[in-house]
């Protein structure tokens, strides 16, 4: 590595400032939060079907949701004041590394086991075959353990989807068609054309709510800033009907950054705790399917500096990026990243790009890679912790008059200069 660090060890590292990107923080109140969901479930045509003695299954997922744990619990005391028998499954499709294993572990670290639930939490990626789907006659599976239940319950959040745009994105009709799909069902959507996974996801999941016992469940909403939002209950055929109007609200309260455009994006951490892809690219603009979804900034190059713990070594979506640090890189697990890509097929979400020794190298390294630079003197530049929080950032100098000119963002301080430790790195 020696050549190319000689090579880039006179690029210039712009100055930065903090800034706060202002959204609407409309939400609801951690303390209101089980009082509603028990609200949404308490009614005749949803939680009135859970009869005592039953079994019910409530279904959990990969992704990290505020107040998760919270909201998984507020299910389990509900059902158990029906006079029933809840338990968790988790219903994730092939994350975890495609393991049984790796998806308990998920939910640990979201504060979702049997002694924080007070009831059993059940991970298996053994499925059975629920029926056949009306237009295409394929197959369709659910997890074994939920189909073991006198009825589930789907708790999911609704958003915007990373891959695909149709009337169901991300929610409880896809927790239906891929999470309780695990790594059989989600393979089985995958391996089929992105151009029809809106088509797939609505009709696997209407063939589960035909022929799986489904109560409903409920659907969350966040905003801007990662906090609830909206929580709304949901029988079968309201999530048909109500699921794409929820989709559409989440499509206002989701975050974005406030510029259109800059040469260098700098992302700390993905995950798949933070999106399916690592980094969601509705706001990060690197989409894996750009002739289906278009939004985020236009960013000409972005570095991934690291990823998250809870994603447990699966760096996917790292090849979304044009340079990372070989801090990174050592972190990847192959085996637990590999799984993901075999299922979803996006082979080159897994592809390594240019590694560099630390933060600052590799910094440097996309800085003087920006040919298309309107100033190659004053490059713009945006850093952000994740995806999912970018209430505070930093950007450059360059940017400056944009952000002055933009009410919806308030400076914080004086230009810096980017605080690199001994060994190169931000942290």
């Amino acid at each position: 590595m020696e050549t190319i660090t000689d090579l880039i060890k006179d690029v210039p590292i712009p100055k930065m400032v903090k800034i706060r990107e202002i959204y609407d923080d409309t939400h609801i109140p951690v303390e209101d939060i089980p009082g509603i969901i028990v609200k949404e479930l308490d009614r005749p045509d949803l939680g009135g079907k859970i009869k005592p003695g039953q079994k019910i299954a409530i279904t959990c997922g990969s992704r990290g949701m505020c107040n998760n744990a919270l909201m998984a619990k507020t299910l389990v005391d509900f059902v158990k004041s029906k006079g029933a028998e809840p338990y968790i499954v988790a219903s994730m499709g092939s994350h975890g590394g495609a393991t049984a294993e790796g998806q308990l572990q998920i939910l640990k670290d979201y504060g979702i086991t049997e002694e924080n639930m007070g009831c059993p939490v059940k991970s298996s990626m053994e499925v059975v075959q629920i029926g056949v789907s009306d237009v295409r006659h394929q197959p369709v599976y659910i997890d074994k353990n939920a189909s073991e239940a006198d009825g589930i319950l789907l708790y999911n959040r609704i958003k915007p989807h990373t891959s695909y745009r149709g009337p169901y994105e991300s929610g409880l009709m896809k927790m239906m068609a891929i999470g309780l799909g695990k790594q059989v069902g989600a393979s089985t959507i995958h391996s089929q054309s992105p151009n029809i996974m809106h088509e797939l996801i609505e009709e696997y999941g209407k063939c589960i709510l035909k022929n799986a016992p489904i109560l409903g469940g409920i659907a969350i909403i966040e905003n801007a800033y990662d906090d609830t939002y909206l929580i709304k209950g949901m029988t079968p055929q309201e999530i048909i009907d109500e699921e794409p109007k929820l989709k559409e609200i989440s499509y206002k309260t989701i975050a974005h950054l406030l510029f259109d455009e800059c040469d260098v994006l700098v992302v700390d951490k993905i995950g798949k705790n933070i999106s399916g892809d690592g980094m969601d690219p509705n706001v990060s603009g690197r989409f894996v399917t750009p002739h289906l979804c278009k939004g985020g900034i236009d960013a000409e190059k972005v570095v991934i500096l690291d990823i998250t713990d809870e994603t447990h070594g699966n760096a996917q979506g790292i090849g979304l990026a044009e340079v990372t640090t070989r801090r990174l890189f050592n972190r990847m697990k192959l085996e637990m990243t590999y799984p993901t890509g075999v299922t979803n097929t996006f082979l080159h979400l897994m592809k390594i790009p240019m590694i560099m020794d630390n933060d600052r190298e590799a910094i440097q390294l996309a800085l003087c890679c920006c040919p298309d630079a309107e100033d190659q003197n004053n490059l713009k530049m945006i850093r952000i912790p994740n995806t999912a929080h970018i209430g505070e950032i930093e950007i450059s100098e360059a940017l400056i008059p944009q952000a002055k000119a933009n009410p919806n963002i308030e400076i914080l301080t004086e230009p810096y200069d980017l605080p690199f430790d001994e060994n190169g790195n931000l942290f």
